[in-house]
């Protein structure tokens, strides 16, 4: 199963549009958003997503309740708070989005995968066996824009980078 893991787009909408294509054109089952997506006009981008998306709120929330108005709109488009512990297709997922956190998180050996954001940078590393992710940022001001796709049946984490 192909997991894409996005994370930090503060209203870059022509980044997120162009990842969420990439993720339909690859056939992701589901879609990670680990915080920052900030105004509720990005909800309506997630929403082309196909498959499931979760996503968290991150340090810079934006208009919650407009937010989740805008996410209501998409059954499949599912708003949490600071954290969001899923079990997608057998793999149990915590998503934070702060990695001090996340390795919390995966050092708990009660999950799978364990995904992140907030430092704009783009790392993958493992504690306890657990891959942890952070796919850096959407909005592409640390450098070019970052995003990761990992398969759940390979455990191969494969960054993108974003022509801009």
């Amino acid at each position: 199963m192909l997991i894409a893991i996005m994370s930090d787009s503060h209203d870059a909408i022509p980044h997120l549009r162009r990842a969420v294509e990439i993720a339909n054109e690859r056939g992701a089952k589901y879609l990670l958003h680990c915080g920052d997506l900030i105004s509720p006009f990005m909800a309506l981008e997630l929403g082309k997503f196909k498959g499931e998306v979760h996503l968290i709120q991150g340090n810079n929330p934006g208009d919650i309740w407009l937010l989740a108005k805008q996410c209501q709109k998409f059954p499949h488009v599912h708003l949490h708070g600071q954290f969001s512990f899923e079990e997608l297709d057998g793999v149990r997922v915590a998503l934070v989005h702060f990695p001090e956190l996340a390795e919390g998180l995966a050092a708990t050996g009660k999950f799978d995968l364990v995904c992140c954001g907030h430092t704009h940078v783009y790392e993958v590393r493992e504690i306890n066996g657990v891959p942890v992710i952070n796919p850096g940022e959407l909005l592409g001001k640390e450098g070019p824009p970052t995003f990761a796709f990992y398969d759940t049946e390979s455990r191969r984490v494969e960054k993108i980078t974003l022509e801009v």
